[in-house]
């Protein structure tokens, strides 16, 4: 009997590679979605699946609890599992698989390319030349340099240690905070190990949050944390945007604290036509593309898809986030 498997990832989908050939090559009957889904389309479509591959969308206690006793693994494309209920699936023997190691370069590239957007006002002059508007003598925008600046780093993992090598290039001061801090790495890079989150946002020209989401981290930017950094910090968020209070991150741009935020990433996504970060000063969202190069999905896509496969056919070559195999 062939495996019925619920696809929702449009990154996936959207993408030509050879994830869709291994995908086509498989005996599998493939119900497709455009995700992320929320918990009552998930609700809606849960039930007679034996395998999620799965994005962003909200696999809840009731959704895993509906899909039983069909549902065998959730295989995650991507890494943060923050919409997933782990603990629920692990109570009930689910295993949660993921695709740690893959979209570090592109995101870390994404980074930068928001902290450039940024410091050299590259957006807005470029919808102005576009628009007709070409500004010239000494109306013309003044950005600044990074070379020199101290950029902040707010977990030290794969992504935050490819933002560090990436800020040498630039010729940056490295600070940075992780609670399993990588001192070797430290080490060759040139990265000043901080004892807190404090210290870096204190020390920092640049901010730039690599973080999964959690009740720890949640809101971790907020109006008492932004009032502790260097006035005019620039803020880079391509992490998630529950990490940031962005009712805080509003005022902190509309009063100048905040020199800039550049964020790959919102609380809410898509985000309502009145969000607060949308359109304010000195402020550059794009919508979730961070990790989407062909390059990336590729290899994220083909992760996510033979967790799954060796899941099913007993190889050991599986990552799996909860333990359950």
């Amino acid at each position: 009997m062939s495996k019925r498997v619920l696809l929702t990832t449009t990154s996936f989908q959207d993408t030509p590679g050879t994830h869709q050939e291994l995908l086509n090559s498989q005996n599998w009957e493939i119900v497709r979605a455009r995700g992320p889904l929320s918990e009552t389309e998930m609700l809606e479509l849960a039930g007679e699946f034996d395998i999620f591959l799965c994005g962003d969308d909200a696999i809840t206690q009731a959704v895993i609890d509906k899909s039983l006793p069909r549902l065998q693994a959730i295989s995650k494309y991507g890494i943060g599992l923050d919409k997933i209920n782990v603990d629920f699936a692990t109570e009930k023997n689910i295993p949660v698989l993921f695709t740690p190691g893959v979209n570090h370069t592109t995101v870390a590239e994404h980074t930068f390319g928001l902290l450039l957007g940024i410091t050299k006002d590259i957006q807005s002059n470029a919808v102005a030349v576009q628009n007709g508007e070409w500004v010239a003598g000494w109306r013309k925008p003044i950005g600044n340099e990074i070379m020199g600046k101290t950029i902040g780093i707010l977990g030290l993992g794969r992504i935050g240690k490819e933002v560090a090598i990436r800020a040498n290039a630039f010729g940056m001061k490295i600070i940075a905070f992780d609670p399993y801090f990588d001192d070797a790495f430290a080490e060759e890079h040139g990265v000043k190990k901080c004892c807190s989150m404090d210290e870096v946002l204190l020390g920092a020209d640049v901010i730039s949050l690599h973080c999964f989401l959690n009740d720890e981290t949640e809101n971790m930017i907020n109006a008492e944390k932004i009032a502790e950094m260097r006035n005019g910090v620039i803020v880079l968020n391509c992490a998630r945007g529950e990490l940031v209070d962005t009712n805080a991150m509003a005022e902190a741009l509309k009063s100048g604290k905040v020199g800039g935020y550049g964020a790959d990433v919102l609380d809410a996504e898509p985000p309502a036509p009145n969000h607060v970060l949308i359109g304010a000063p000195k402020c550059i969202i794009t919508s979730h593309i961070g990790s989407r190069t062909h390059e990336s999905v590729q290899r994220q896509a083909n992760r996510c898809l033979h967790n799954a496969i060796n899941f099913l056919s007993g190889d050991a070559d599986v990552l799996c986030a909860n333990g359950i195999l």
